[in-house]
């Protein structure tokens, strides 16, 4: 990369970072100061305009935008997503792609001002993952009121972001979530770490592509069945993750 190229990068990033700040107290702000006088259907519409917002961000600063592929394999909701996770693109760009979701996510999150009390505005599912089986205990719980009442439940069930070509251990919570409730498991992959990489301030020029996998139904399986289906789950999410990074173009 060129001196000007490496610049040109960062002073995009710095201005994609700018606008996201102000973006994310804006909508923050506005949850958490309206949170006892509006529905929570209002609250998590905000909430997906504050994700619009920012891929419009990310689009005009750093001149990466998406595309969404197998709009055609979403099932009616309710339904348990398994996505891959590398980077903090897709916490973010999901919130609007599989509105009205929610998404499971570390406990501590919810402690930063206006940001975290939005998150819980919004009924997000928090868990302390150092609490083992009461927070799988938690997660099957609020899940299955999510689920019941029509939204979404995202899981990345790697737990923490992977860069691209690396495999993390995928964890069962997902799987024993859509089990429990007999919810469908949409697999979804994408290849946002070769643009916006974990740990990274600098973001990439492209186009993020995520790919909606075939359901994988839940119906009349058991517990007795989450080993093979976890294995099914990670099978499917990175042979589609390994086609998109082939054709990933970083311009």
């Amino acid at each position: 990369m060129s001196a000007w190229l490496f610049v040109k990068g960062w002073f995009r990033s710095l201005l994609f970072f700018g606008l996201f700040v102000a973006g994310t107290l804006f909508f923050g702000l506005l949850i958490s100061v309206a949170w006892p006088l509006v529905s929570l259907e209002r609250r998590r519409l905000w909430a997906a305009a504050w994700s619009r917002f920012s891929l419009w961000n990310l689009g005009w600063s750093c001149n990466l935008r998406e595309r969404v592929e197998g709009w055609e394999n979403l099932p009616p909701p309710p339904y348990v997503i398994l996505s891959k996770h590398q980077s903090a693109w897709e916490t973010v760009a999901f919130v609007s792609i599989f509105y009205p979701c929610v998404q499971v996510l570390k406990q501590s999150l919810t402690r930063i001002p206006f940001f975290g009390w939005a998150l819980l505005a919004t009924g997000q599912i928090a868990i302390d993952r150092s609490r083992g089986v009461a927070a799988l205990h938690r997660l099957h719980e609020q899940g299955a009121q999510q689920l019941a009442q029509g939204a979404a439940v995202l899981i990345f069930p790697e737990g923490t972001r992977s860069a691209p070509g690396v495999t993390g251990k995928y964890h069962p919570g997902g799987v024993s979530l859509a089990l429990a409730s007999g919810a469908t498991i949409v697999p979804v992959a994408h290849n946002a770490g070769s643009f916006w990489p974990r740990r990274s301030f600098l973001k990439k020029s492209g186009e993020i592509r995520v790919r909606i996998g075939p359901p994988i139904p839940t119906a009349g399986l058991s517990r007795a069945d989450r080993k093979e289906l976890v294995s099914r789950v990670e099978a499917t999410i990175e042979a589609m993750t390994a086609e998109l990074e082939q054709g990933s173009v970083v311009k």
